[in-house]
């Protein structure tokens, strides 16, 4: 039964997809693609575990052709295809594809052709970056439906967000997953940009008591429904507000934001005792370590500072990288 197929409802695709995987069941050989109102998802056998709508038989092509098969075959050239976006992330129903320096020789044809290739999805979204005080995407709709508003499942976390409205980093992924890992059942964090959750949902399911702080209005009324939305509510302190104005006591503080290294003094006030800070900033990679490491090493000049691990998350932008210094900071020697 080569053509055998579940079919869910579209905003759950993502989540069925990875719950099928889960199951042994999911055969990635084969595309997801539209099916009525929802998606059919290819599977090696019916599912016991994982709620579908349907079981059905029906082709679904293999995944043996890419964007640039698809692109080629609408006529373009190779000079015209050596400018063709190279990746792009699936969130929920959105396909996000970074802007490039210079616009696509045809961008309906790159969103068609994207769509083509992710059945689950039908939006198309080119990100232009974020900007302000607020982390404000700018975004336009390149296919589709245009609705921006998703749910995007990651390593069992569920992310609600609107694309347009709220920023969401595909490539802080590993960094997210981590962040869970680390954490101890009843350890005390203090998130000083939450945004939607990214670091502290994570952390709250593997049972830490989590104070988020989030100044953008949309990102922390997400962030709100992200905890009932992954039942970790009662572990989840959330308050709109600069996170130098929120009184946390905390084990550990995440510094999830490229400007951490000004927030400082704030982290380390949090600090009850000593504890870990995870300082996240955005440096020339000629300056990878020292300029970091300088900064903390100024601001907690009379604590004792361990570090225990540094690590590049993902490139920024040309000849800039976005890097995590995670250390321990003891309190100051009793005078």
């Amino acid at each position: 039964m080569s053509d055998l197929a579940v079919v869910v409802e579209r905003a759950r695709a993502e989540t069925a997809t990875d719950a099928l995987a889960a199951e042994g069941v999911y055969d990635d050989t084969r595309s997801i693609q539209p099916h009525g109102e929802g998606v059919a998802i290819p599977v090696t056998e019916p599912p016991t575990e994982t709620a579908v709508l349907d079981v059905v038989e029906t082709h679904l092509p293999t995944r043996t052709r890419g964007l640039r098969d698809l692109l080629s075959a609408r006529g373009w050239s190779e000079s015209e295809l050596s400018r063709a976006p190279s990746s792009w992330a699936c969130l929920g129903s959105c396909v996000l594809v970074d802007a490039p320096p210079e616009p696509f020789p045809d961008p309906d044809a790159v969103g068609a052709a994207l769509l083509e290739l992710h059945g689950e999805a039908d939006t198309v979204l080119l990100s232009h970056g974020v900007s302000g005080r607020h982390r404000e995407p700018d975004v336009e709709v390149l296919a589709g439906v245009g609705d921006t508003e998703v749910i995007h499942t990651e390593h069992g976390t569920r992310y609600a967000m609107d694309l347009a409205e709220t920023m969401f980093s595909p490539g802080n992924k590993a960094e997210r997953a981590h962040m869970g890992d680390v954490v101890s059942d009843g350890e005390r964090v203090f998130d000083m940009f939450a945004g939607v959750g990214y670091f502290t949902l994570p952390m709250a399911r593997a049972g830490a008591e989590v104070t988020a702080a989030e100044i953008n209005p949309t990102a922390y009324r997400y962030l709100a429904e992200n905890a009932v939305l992954n039942g970790v509510e009662e572990r989840v302190s959330a308050f709109r507000a600069d996170c130098r104005a929120v009184d946390a006591s905390a084990d550990r503080v995440v510094m999830g934001y490229y400007d951490a290294p000004e927030y400082l003094d704030a982290a380390l006030s949090a600090l009850d005792s000593d504890g870990v800070v995870h300082l996240h900033a955005a440096v020339p990679e000629a300056e990878l370590w020292d300029r970091p490491l300088d900064r903390l090493a100024a601001v907690a000049a009379d604590h004792a500072v361990d570090v225990l691990d540094r690590r590049i998350v993902k490139s920024h932008a040309p000849g800039i990288a976005h890097v995590v210094v995670d250390a321990r900071i003891d309190s100051p020697p009793a005078i």
